[in-house]
């Protein structure tokens, strides 16, 4: 019999703009502040952590997760292992803890991300590669064929271009997440999530005064572009944020109860061209394997990389405004690539705490065409 997986809570750090409030924190340091928070706050025994899994897309390689449970004085016989799905590699990170506990391999295991795009290393080619070339470069290569730093952008102009989502249609996705961010935090909705990491105080991305008068002013990212604006796409940034996963006999054995189980998780693949289409079609494969519609979802947490992906979202599962992103999402909090999937679990889980609800849906768009995403559900 499968065991049952139990989320029994998590931080994340507030979220920094790139060469912002963590300009020389690297991600090791700021995913040991949160690992170190984490097993004191949930009073973990480090003897009995079978696992600590974090994702990271734009660190230095070398296993990350290890370097930063290492830098935060755990155990040294902990294991840690990285991974690396770019934008959903903390979700991905999750679900694979998940697999471990539910096959009977691990009973606790701490996953979620790390990453600092403010310290990420510059990279370039062996020159025995074909692509070798004398400059270096800071995003990989996720299509055959093309690489660039305009990639992700260019996916996203194109997802808009081809779908027939315009800049009027994406501008009040972007008001209302930096409306509802800013309301969570004069509001204190996900501060007991929440971490102070090098004298943070807050969330840096977050516009309480942000205007369409502003939107309109703001130029297209592109060459030739026609969609993708600095205020309908994401920035870059720096986080880090982990959970906690545990079995039923392990909550058992402790003593402890937890109110959220991780019921599934699933990841599929879609056109690497048009990488924001991945999000719609990951929930939608995931609702099918549950046997759910998406009536049945309380909450819904996205990661709005771009509002692109908030437009074909909306589209795919028509009224589910009031709940989805209810305290806003990456506009406004900001996208730290390898953190986001944990980032929005813990929103997600506030979320249904706050609605009363049951299932709780969360899903992350990767580059090159991946899409993933998990369901949970809270027991009352």
């Amino acid at each position: 019999m499968l065991e049952q997986v139990w989320i029994l809570g998590g931080l994340r750090s507030f979220i920094g703009v790139k060469d912002g409030i963590y300009r020389h924190v690297p991600a090791e340091m700021l995913g040991a502040r949160i690992l170190t928070e984490v097993i004191a706050r949930y009073e973990l025994p480090e003897d009995e952590i079978d696992l600590i899994l974090g994702g990271n897309a734009v660190g230095g390689g070398g296993n990350i997760t290890r370097l930063a449970l290492l830098e935060a004085g755990i155990a040294p016989c902990v294991p840690a292992l990285t991974l690396d799905l770019q934008c959903a590699s903390a979700l991905e990170a999750i679900t694979a803890a998940a697999a471990r506990i539910e096959s009977g391999m691990a009973d606790l295991v701490i996953a979620g991300g790390l990453e600092s795009a403010s310290t990420q290393p510059l990279r370039a080619w062996n020159q025995n590669h074909p692509l070798f070339e004398p400059s270096s470069f800071t995003v990989a290569r996720f299509i055959p064929g093309r690489q660039g730093e305009q990639v992700m952008l260019e996916g996203a102009e194109r997802a808009a271009l081809e779908h027939e989502v315009t800049r009027e249609e994406m501008d009040p996705w972007v008001l209302r997440s930096h409306r509802l961010a800013a309301r969570a935090r004069k509001e204190g909705s996900l501060a007991d999530v929440c971490v102070s990491v090098a004298g943070s105080t807050q969330d840096e991305g977050i516009r309480e005064h942000i205007s369409q008068r502003l939107l309109d002013r703001l130029p297209f990212l592109l060459p030739n572009g026609s969609r993708i604006t600095a205020g309908n796409a994401c920035l870059m940034h720096d986080g880090a944020a982990f959970v906690i996963l545990c079995s039923t006999r392990w909550l058992k054995r402790h003593g402890r109860t937890a109110n959220v189980r991780l019921r599934l998780g699933d990841t599929v693949g879609g056109d690497p061209l048009q990488s924001p289409c991945a999000a719609p079609l990951a929930a939608r494969r995931l609702l099918k394997k549950a046997g759910l519609s998406y009536s049945q979802i309380d909450a819904f947490e996205i990661n709005e990389a771009f509002a692109v992906i908030d437009v074909l979202f909306a589209r795919a599962f028509p009224g589910i405004e009031d709940r989805y992103n209810i305290f806003g999402s990456a506009l406004a909090y900001g996208h730290p690539y390898g953190v986001s999937g944990a980032m929005i679990l813990l929103h997600l889980m506030k979320a249904l705490e706050e609605k009363d609800g049951r299932y709780g849906l969360c899903g992350v768009a990767a580059a090159g065409g991946v899409g993933s995403a998990i369901l949970a559900e809270r027991i009352s």
